[in-house]
């Protein structure tokens, strides 16, 4: 069968489908150094993935990918630990935070507006930002033009209390602007399933000032950690993560990724990015129909009239996400975690 019931979604998913389209955004990951967060979540709405599971495993998924890419960037010694870690901390506030808000706008039945309306308001804004900035990085090409661009400026936020020397990045600023970025970034995360790394990328490198090479493997780095309390906050107080549906995202967004990362230094990005842009604006242009026009939002509540007759390990599986949900939670995000380390490793092995 090439559909298989996911049992906590209760919706009936095409795996083979499923697969390429997580590799592609995994692939698309790699390849731009974007987080696919903000493209997997709103396919798996249009999948028929109500939107409070398409957003707890959305999170979960980007764990797998950023555990996996995190790990390429540790081989090259392109992680500034220290930094991750400020980050980190606002993250987990930002994260709890978060959870809580989706919890009680959950509970009044208007999730799907705050999701829908939320998507809109992000998808066509990082379009059109994306699209200009690929539209004049071409321009820039096609023109022969190079821009020698400043290293970084000091802003306030720098000369805040608490500052702290950040060896790596040789940086000397207030922990205040990591740790305030990183609550930013972990409410995203928690409402909408979202990494947050196209949010964190550009502020890392030009409000807080790190080298460039060390950005996206920090950022994935902070990500790891983000997302296990995302995940297992989704996992225990709302019950939404499907275990099947976390295996075969994680297997096809991770090697996707590892492949995109392989061959992105042979291709051009700045017409992909041109291209990706349009298709987030069309993403973030169908949620604003929905919204405004059509006034059908995605189904918070299941509509499958057959249920199929569960086996033993999918009963075991219901069981322990209703009974057990902190060790359902744990066991998921274990998964995500070993799939991005054995997809790491062995395309490590075999492109040496």
């Amino acid at each position: 069968m090439l559909d298989i019931y996911l049992p906590i979604a209760q919706v009936y998913i095409n795996v083979p489908l499923l697969l390429i389209i997580s590799a592609t955004v995994g692939f698309l990951t790699g390849l731009l150094g974007i987080g696919g967060g903000f493209l997997m979540t709103p396919i798996l709405i249009f999948l028929g993935i109500p939107p409070i599971y398409a957003v707890a495993n959305g999170a979960n998924n980007i764990l797998a990918a950023s555990v996996s890419g995190s790990l390429a960037h540790y081989f090259k010694n392109h992680i500034d630990v220290k930094m991750g870690i400020l980050i980190l901390i606002g993250g987990l506030i930002g994260s709890i935070i978060g959870v809580e808000i989706f919890i009680y706008f959950l509970k009044t039945g208007s999730i799907n507006i705050l999701i829908s309306s939320s998507y809109f308001f992000l998808l066509s804004t990082i379009g059109m930002l994306m699209f200009y900035e690929s539209l004049s990085e071409m321009r820039r090409i096609r023109n022969n033009k190079f821009i020698k661009r400043r290293l970084h400026r000091h802003y306030w936020i720098h000369n805040l209390p608490f500052k702290v020397r950040i060896q790596a990045s040789k940086l000397y600023i207030s922990a205040i602007g990591p740790i305030f970025f990183g609550i930013v970034i972990g409410l995203i995360s928690s409402l909408l399933g979202v990494g947050g790394g196209f949010i964190l990328v550009p502020i890392l490198i030009y409000i807080l000032g790190m080298p460039a090479k060390l950005v996206p493997g920090t950022s994935l780095f902070a990500m790891i950690f983000v997302m296990i309390i995302v995940t297992l906050l989704h996992a225990i107080a709302n019950k939404t993560i499907d275990l099947y549906l976390v295996i075969i995202l994680a297997f096809g967004s991770v090697i996707g990724a590892q492949i995109g990362s392989v061959i992105s230094s042979k291709l051009a990005g700045e017409e992909l990015r041109g291209l990706l842009s349009i298709l987030i604006l069309t993403f973030g242009f169908k949620f604003g129909y929905d919204l405004f026009f059509s006034k059908i939002l995605p189904s918070l509540n299941i509509t499958n009239t057959l249920t199929p007759e569960f086996n033993n390990f999918t009963k075991f599986i219901i069981n322990i996400s209703d009974n057990h949900p902190i060790i359902y939670g744990i066991t998921s995000v274990s998964i995500a975690i070993g799939i991005g380390i054995t997809v790491a490793y062995s395309v490590k092995k075999i492109t040496k």
